[in-house]
């Protein structure tokens, strides 16, 4: 006949009993104080962790998106496309977290890549909220092309002001992603 756990090993059963019990019975609340005192702090650690790896996961996204978009320009697809019909194609291929309702693009040419970043603007005005003046220029065959897309990311749990990640109104995060590139001789 099988023997229950309790009695295969009754040194380690009575052990974990005697914890249990001297725990039980402990009034003095020193335990539970110790944990209430760590309880905060380690909920609030837990909580920025799991922040940060939601905003790097929307990141990746983001940029995966970006690079997608930038293909389609710099291969010569996009040039007869309109911005919303660009929004559309890159939607198409868009993965979780993000949406395509929150996403912008910025698509700007220029005459060389040193002059690319001196046109360049904030996504945010002075209120924390997105602006809306972006354009899209998918240039011609070898122009040089900056594209940039924002997207304004809910995150959620809401922490302190000095360990919140949000830097918009609303409690979002605005994601930017870059790509710089020259067309190719389409």
């Amino acid at each position: 006949m099988k023997q229950g756990l309790s009695q295969r090993n009754p040194a380690r059963s009575s052990s974990k009993r005697w914890l249990l019990r001297r725990f039980g019975e402990d009034k003095s609340g020193a335990s539970a104080l110790e944990f209430a005192l760590v309880a905060g702090p380690l909920l609030l650690l837990l909580l920025a962790i799991l922040q940060v790896g939601f905003v790097f996961l929307a990141t990746f996204a983001l940029e995966s998106a970006t690079e997608r978009a930038a293909r389609l320009i710099r291969t010569g697809q996009a040039q007869s496309l309109t911005a919303s019909q660009f929004k559309t194609e890159v939607c198409k291929q868009v993965t979780a977290p993000l949406t395509c309702s929150g996403l912008e693009f910025d698509v700007r040419k220029y005459n060389s890549f040193a002059g690319a970043g001196s046109g360049l603007t904030q996504p945010l005005d002075g209120s924390g909220n997105m602006k809306n003046n972006f354009g899209f220029d998918p240039g011609k065959a070898s122009d040089v092309m900056v594209v940039r897309a924002f997207y304004p990311l809910d995150i959620g749990a809401y922490l302190p002001t000095e360990f919140s990640l949000s830097n918009m109104a609303g409690n979002k995060r605005v994601l930017v992603a870059t790509a710089a590139f020259r067309n190719e001789p389409f």
